[in-house]
Formats: C-alpha cells, structure tokens, sequence
C-alpha cells in the first residue's frame, strides 16, 4: 500500500528482482520516481523503470552523498508509514514465521544456521535473528537445489573444528540427503537438526493450490507424497532424536541445542502453511483473498 502511494523511492543494494516486485513491472511503484543504487554493476543492467536512475556506488559513499542533500521535512509521510507498520505488526507471521522466531529465541550467541531449500528459507529469510555480530546463515542460494541443508552443516561443523552446528531443514529436503545422518553420527558431529515438517513439498503444493485450484501432485499424502517417522530414522542411525507436536515444545529441548552430540527434533507443522506475504507472478498485487483481508483489517482497525 504504501509502495502503491509513494511519489520517490530509493534502492541501496536491494535487487528489485521480479519475486520482490512482480512481473508487471509497471505496477512496481506506479507513481513513484526510483533511484537505484547498487555495487554490483550488473544488477544495475536490469531496468525496473524507464526513467530511474542509476548509481553503481558503494552504499556507504552512496549515504554519504545523500547526506549532504538538502532533505525536506518528510516527518508526515514518515509517521503515516509506521502507524500502518504498527496496525499491521503480526499480521504475516504465518506458523512458519512463528516456529522461526521460536528457534532464533533458543539459539546461542553467535550460532552457525545452515538452511535446506525451500519454505524454510523463506521463512528463515522473513523470521530468523541471530544474537551476536559474528554469526553465520548458510543458505542454498542459487548454488544448492533442494537437500543441501544437511550437508551444508556437515562441511559447517567439520570447517569449525567441529563445532556445533544448526540445520533447519523441511520434511522433503531432509529425506534428498538423509544418509548423511550416518556421516553426521560417525564423524561426532554436533549437528542440530531442526526439521521443519508440514508432511508436504510446502513450496510445490502451494503453487498448486493458489494457481492450479487445488490440483495437488506428488506434494500431498493424498496425491502421493509421504513422509517417513524421522525420529525413529534418526535414533536408528544412533542419534537421539524426539517428535514436537507444535513449535510450542521447543523450550523444552533448549539442553539438546547446546551440548555436544548431535541430535534431530521433528517439529510437526499445520499442513498448507502459505508463505505470506507473497506477490502474485501475473500481477505484481498480492492475492486477492489476502488483499481482501488485509484491507478489512486496517479498515477495521484505524475506524474506517
């Protein structure tokens, strides 16, 4: 909403990639003059507007300059836009976002996370906060397909004379990789295996469920996925391991994150939990439905 309103809008080091925008990239903004600035000269090859302008500077430089503006008193605009941040603080978080802040509350200072593709490095994007300036997330990126959570850890843990490392993984990519859990066991690995389990293939079902009207396959225990019981797999390869319910049971396991052994906790997830929020391909809007309901709320909640 405020996108839509705005008249100037600056990018530092940010992509505007067309999962951040949309693929209309007329609507990106629509009435808004945009300054990009970036380090990476070849993001800049991209046009997001036909009148924007470019500076391929480093951010600080970049900040520096602006600085020196002569900046007009935008504290009107400025206030507008945290009331509608402060209406709206939670409205988001979806169980997944949840369950992340859940885990970044238990881990230690300064912690390694490495991340499995998928929901979970959405969610992890969106929700995760690491205490410290020196820790580390490790992600997939364009580098890693689906399963390389596990792995990631490994070279992780092994890189860092062994140190203990965190894993978040979903239910698919676990299984891409499981026979590193006999690495994980016979290397004495500290890994913390966190697997984020919704008993689906959450990124694929949920295409077909907003786009292709429920038309699941291969994503869902009905169309012909399955998940195995993790807990018994893990203990199997002689890790200790325990099923959560809920990210609510997670407190309890806070000795397993800190000490020396490795270990698998299968924290169970409502099924056909979406990534919220999302930009629709065709449209650059966000979901009608939730378009809808977001509307209501913040009519509801400024009196309208």
């Amino acid at each position: 909403m405020i996108l839509n309103e705005c008249d100037f809008v600056i990018s530092v080091g940010a992509r505007l990639g067309l999962r951040q925008i949309g693929h209309m990239k007329e609507l990106f903004a629509p009435h808004a003059k945009l300054i990009r600035c970036d380090v990476d000269q070849y993001e800049l090859g991209r046009q997001v507007k036909e009148d924007e302008e470019k500076y391929n500077f480093d951010a600080r430089y970049f900040m520096e300059l602006l600085l020196k503006e002569e900046i007009p008193d935008y504290i009107d605009w400025w206030n507008r836009c945290h009331t509608a941040k402060k209406l709206l603080e939670g409205y988001d978080d979806t169980e997944g976002n949840i369950l992340i802040d859940h885990i970044a509350r238990l881990l230690p200072e300064n912690p390694i996370v490495t991340v499995d593709i998928g929901q979970t490095v959405c969610w992890v994007a969106q929700s995760l906060w690491l205490k410290g300036i020196n820790g580390r997330i490790i992600i997939g990126g364009s580098y890693g397909a689906m399963g390389v959570g596990l792995p990631y850890a490994i070279g992780a843990s092994i890189s860092n004379n062994k140190g203990i490392t965190y894993c978040i993984t979903g239910d698919g990519g676990l299984q891409m990789n499981i026979q590193e859990l006999e690495t994980v066991k016979r290397e004495k690995l500290p890994i913390k295996i966190l697997v984020v389990n919704n008993r689906e293939l959450g990124k694929i079902s949920e295409i077909q469920h907003s786009s292709y009207h429920d038309r699941f396959c291969i994503t869902t225990a009905e169309s012909g996925y399955t998940v195995p019981d993790f807990e018994k797999i893990a203990i199997a390869y002689g890790i200790k391991a325990a099923t959560l319910p809920s990210y609510q049971g997670l407190e309890g396991y806070k000795s397993w994150l800190y000490d020396n052994e490795p270990c698998l906790l299968n924290i169970m997830l409502t099924q056909l939990t979406l990534l919220i929020p999302k930009i629709k391909w065709e449209t650059g809007t966000i979901k009608p439905d939730l378009e809808g309901a977001l509307l209501q709320k913040v009519n509801s909640l400024i009196g309208a």
